[in-house]
C-alpha cells in the first residue's frame, strides 16, 4: 500500500487512494490540456465533505473580505486562514500538505512543487451579481518571498446547484487573445488544475448574471518552486482584452493593469498588505453610481 493510501485512511479530508490509482492516466490529460497544461475533475473532495464546506462558506457581509474591485475585476477575497470556517480551514490545510503537494507533483510532472501557508493572492474569493475577472496571466513570483516562481493553480468551486445561464464559466485563452479555447462552469466540488505562467490566460469576463443574494464561490491555491539562482524577472498580473471588447474597453484595461502593476511591484518592495488598497476600492465602490 502506497503512503498516499495509508495518508487516506487517517485523514478522509481528500480521496488519495482514489485519485492517485488514477494518476498515470491524469497525468497524461494534464499534460495535453490545451491551450495550457490543466485539468478539470469533478467530485474532487468525497461529497459529504464538499457540501458540507459549502454550507460554512462566509456570507460576503463582513469587513474580513478584502475587496478587489477596479477595472479588470469586481470581486472579494479572504486569505487569512484564521478567519476560515472549520471545514474549509481543514481542507484548506490539507490541500497545503505534503502528501498532496506531493500528489500535485506527481500530476502536473513539476517536481519539488511548495504550498503557500499564507495564501497570497489566493484563499476564499466570491463575486455576486455583475462580478467579473478579466482575462490575465497571473503575477510570476511570491510578492513576499522573491525567489518562490508561481508555477500551479488549483481552483476549488463551491457552487451548489449553478446554473449555466448564470455565467462564471473560467476560460482558457489562446495566447494571441484571439479565440477561448476551453471554458468550465464553477459548478460544486468540481477543481480546476493548470500550470500559470506568460501563457496561462484565464478569467471570466462577462459580469455575472446570477440573482441577487447568489454567488460565485471558489477555494484557490497557488503552488510554487523555490528558485535561488532564477535570473527570471518577476511579472505582475497582466490582463489582456478580448478581439470583442472595442477600443475604449481594451484602453481603460491597459491603464488599469499599469496602475496594477506599480502597486504590485510596491507591495513587494515594501511589504505591506492588500488591507489599506481594500478599504480604499470599498470606499470608491459605494460611492460610484450603479
Amino acid at each position: 500500500m502506497s503512503c498516499l493510501q495509508t495518508v487516506e485512511q487517517l485523514d478522509p479530508l481528500f480521496p488519495y487512494a482514489r485519485w492517485s490509482s488514477q494518476l498515470p492516466v491524469l497525468a497524461r490529460r494534464y499534460r495535453e490540456g490545451n491551450p495550457v497544461p490543466h485539468l478539470l475533475l469533478a467530485d474532487f473532495l468525497n461529497p459529504e465533505m464538499a457540501g458540507a464546506i459549502a454550507r460554512e462558506f462566509p456570507d460576503s457581509n463582513t469587513e474580513a473580505w478584502t475587496q478587489y474591485k477596479h477595472p479588470n475585476e469586481n470581486k472579494l477575497g479572504m486569505a487569512k486562514r484564521a478567519l476560515f470556517p472549520p471545514g474549509l480551514g481543514e481542507v484548506t490545510d490539507e490541500l497545503n500538505s505534503p502528501n498532496f503537494v506531493n500528489w500535485l507533483s506527481a500530476l502536473t510532472g513539476i517536481p519539488d512543487l511548495v504550498s503557500d501557508p499564507s495564501l497570497e493572492g489566493g484563499g476564499l474569493h466570491q463575486s455576486s451579481r455583475g462580478g467579473f475577472l478579466n482575462v490575465h496571466t497571473d503575477f510570476s513570483h511570491h510578492h513576499y518571498h522573491k525567489h518562490w516562481r508561481r508555477r500551479v493553480n488549483l481552483i476549488l468551486y463551491l457552487n451548489p446547484e449553478w446554473q449555466a445561464e448564470w455565467g462564471g464559466a473560467i476560460e482558457l485563452w489562446d495566447v494571441r487573445m484571439r479565440s477561448c479555447m476551453a471554458k468550465y462552469p464553477p459548478v460544486l466540488n468540481h477543481v480546476l488544475i493548470f500550470n500559470t505562467d506568460e501563457k496561462s490566460l484565464h478569467g471570466f469576463p462577462e459580469p455575472l448574471d446570477c440573482p441577487e443574494g447568489i454567488s460565485r464561490k471558489s477555494l484557490a491555491l497557488y503552488y510554487y518552486t523555490i528558485e535561488q539562482d532564477s535570473k527570471s524577472i518577476p511579472r505582475s498580473t497582466n490582463y489582456h482584452s478580448r478581439p470583442e471588447d472595442g477600443i475604449a474597453k481594451s484602453a481603460m484595461i491597459w491603464l488599469d493593469k499599469q496602475a496594477v502593476d506599480l502597486y504590485s511591484r510596491a507591495k513587494a518592495r515594501f511589504g505591506f498588505s492588500d488591507a489599506l488598497a481594500s478599504k480604499i476600492l470599498g470606499l470608491i465602490s459605494k460611492k460610484t453610481p450603479r
